[in-house]
């Protein structure tokens, strides 16, 4: 099995299921940004890898046919761009929008726009990495939230699309995971201020989405989900919803002004 995995492989999610799925045979690619963390985890899976801005489809498409060819073929391709950084709606910065729009969106598209035509054969597989966040919206991170909708329209539409050719397509949806981005991402005064000082429904480890991720794989699941808590969730999201307006947040007013000025990175360093 060939697998490669896009975007975060360096970190987090892509570089854990690298080292699982190295562990149970497979030959693993990697591609996305900070090459020498790139370069670490590709020597300990003997991979390949390419240093890629998925936000940009050219080297998106070179970097796809350099590695697969590497390979020899590509059985499995894990869409795993991500960045985060809050934003609320009303005077919040329109660049923050549009850099979740133009990274986690296009770069999941464009990733499996790329390996499509590797994967489409009977054991093909295709992951595209959505969130809890792209189904239950809560305040401030409502740009990574729109672009997580997308990134599960995207995989709910190459699912079917993909179907004749015997591939499988699933999307997976985590909620707060063990990871840089969980960390950074609620670290900020106002989420600070929003949550009491934690996150929204409590840090799980990443095991907890490795393994979920793992045994999805296995499977050619349609849907992933990380931790337990969030299988139910999904399915029953408009009930989800009513519950996320329902909870007081006395906080709220004031987390938000706060965010419309704070000064915060990106959980993923962009090229500039």
């Amino acid at each position: 099995m060939a697998v490669a995995s896009s975007s975060r492989g360096q970190r987090g999610i892509g570089a854990g299921i690298a080292d699982l799925l190295t562990a149970h045979g497979a030959r693993v690619a990697l591609a996305g940004l900070e090459p020498e963390l790139l370069a670490e985890v590709a020597r300990r899976n003997n991979a390949p890898w390419r240093e890629c801005d998925v936000s940009d489809p050219d080297a998106v498409d070179r970097a796809v046919e350099e590695l697969v060819t590497e390979l020899g073929g590509l059985d499995v391709v894990i869409a795993n761009a991500g960045l985060a950084k809050q934003l609320p709606i009303i005077g919040g910065q329109p660049d923050v929008m549009e850099a979740h729009l133009r990274v986690n969106t296009p770069g999941v598209f464009y990733t499996l726009r790329a390996t499509g035509p590797h994967i489409s054969h009977p054991s093909g597989y295709a992951m595209a990495t959505s969130s809890l966040g792209g189904a239950v919206h809560v305040p401030l991170p409502g740009a990574y939230s729109a672009s997580k909708a997308a990134v599960e329209a995207i995989g709910n539409t190459l699912r079917r699309e993909i179907k004749p050719s015997g591939a499988k397509v699933g999307v997976a949806y985590y909620s707060e995971l063990e990871t840089d981005m969980t960390s950074r991402g609620f670290a900020t005064t106002a989420g600070k201020k929003l949550t009491g000082g934690g996150t929204v429904s409590g840090v799980a480890p990443i095991e907890a989405g490795l393994r979920a991720l793992e045994r999805g794989i296995a499977r050619r699941s349609r849907r992933i989900t990380a931790p337990a808590r969030v299988g139910p969730v999904v399915p029953l999201r408009h009930v989800a919803q009513r519950v996320v307006e329902l909870k007081p947040l006395p906080h709220l007013v004031e987390s938000l002004e706060i965010a419309r000025t704070e000064q915060v990175e990106y959980t993923t360093e962009q090229p500039r």
